[in-house]
């Protein structure tokens, strides 16, 4: 074989687009809004902040508006960062056309990603305070953390109770998360609900979870101000086996790394520290149906 490395991008690269094109039926009839899959990420900051966009949940939600083609071209080409004619050899496609897929998805994702962010301290900082307050029932605190139109997705997949349209606006939002400590969600009460910090997506959020199992996890969009403008929640349990099996994954993919760091290592992430919610009265599901109170459903 004359070029291996050639060979199995051109074969891994055309099993990514059949797997994206197979699941754009399931994507059109999937109950409730659609997240990624979260994972839990780490490493060497000074390693991974160059590609920790790549994989947040901002970026991933935005990647999932392109086409197949376009997608692929931009992760190897704005990701691991190959050459048009490397790229047009795997995707079998002209150069030409991987130069006009890669303008479009450029522009496609300037559009629609956040054009300001906070810094990663203080992302974290506000991820710790909206932390404190969710699980002290703290209203006006989670207030002073949420823009006013801030817009909270969740993902259940049809599996478990969600809100099946985006819920906006800082006093709802606050609302439904100042009440996790006082209901029970899932079948787990508050006495048994844990959530803990981690870093999610390369970015700072929250995992809940029950006895022996992940229940939710939870990332988050901010502006220049720190402030939180949306919300991710995924509940879906299909999406959280990554999550649950505590592998934290490291961020080296630019080639221009050593091979080590570009081999995408993994290892378990030490524990976050674990702060249960709350006690208080464990309600179950209302009577009438409606969504009740727990990760990603509000009243």
């Amino acid at each position: 074989m004359a070029d291996p490395k050639a060979y199995l991008m051109r074969i891994v690269s055309n099993l990514a687009l059949e797997r994206l094109r197979s699941t754009r039926h399931k994507r059109e009839t999937y109950v409730g809004p659609w997240l990624p899959e979260p994972i839990l990420t780490g490493g060497d900051a000074s390693e991974v902040v160059a590609d920790a966009e790549s994989v947040s949940m901002a970026m991933l939600v935005v990647l999932e508006t392109l086409s197949p083609l376009e997608r692929a071209v931009f992760v190897l080409k704005e990701v691991f960062d190959f050459g048009h004619a490397e790229i047009a050899e795997a995707v079998e496609r002209s150069e030409a056309a991987v130069r006009q897929a890669a303008h479009r998805a450029r522009e496609h994702v300037r559009a629609r990603r956040p054009r300001f962010a906070a810094d990663r301290s203080r992302q974290r900082e506000a991820t710790e305070r909206f932390f404190a307050a969710a699980t002290g029932g703290d209203v006006n605190a989670l207030m002073e953390l949420l823009a006013p139109d801030v817009t909270l997705w969740t993902d259940g997949g049809g599996k478990v109770r969600q809100a099946l349209r985006p819920v906006v606006g800082a006093t709802t939002v606050a609302a439904w998360f100042a009440a996790i400590g006082t209901v029970t969600y899932q079948g787990v009460g508050p006495a048994d609900m844990k959530a803990e910090l981690a870093e999610i997506n390369s970015g700072p959020g929250i995992v809940f979870s029950g006895p022996a199992r992940v229940i939710a996890t939870v990332t988050f969009d901010f502006d220049a101000d720190g402030r939180i403008t949306a919300i991710h929640n995924v509940a879906n349990p299909d999406k959280l086996r990554a999550v649950a099996d505590g592998t934290a994954h490291d961020l080296g993919t630019r080639r221009a790394r050593s091979p080590h760091a570009a081999a995408g290592r993994e290892h378990t992430a030490p524990g976050p520290v674990s702060v249960p919610g709350p006690g208080g009265t464990a309600r179950g599901e209302p009577h009438d149906g409606r969504p009740w109170p727990g990760p990603g459903c509000p009243r």
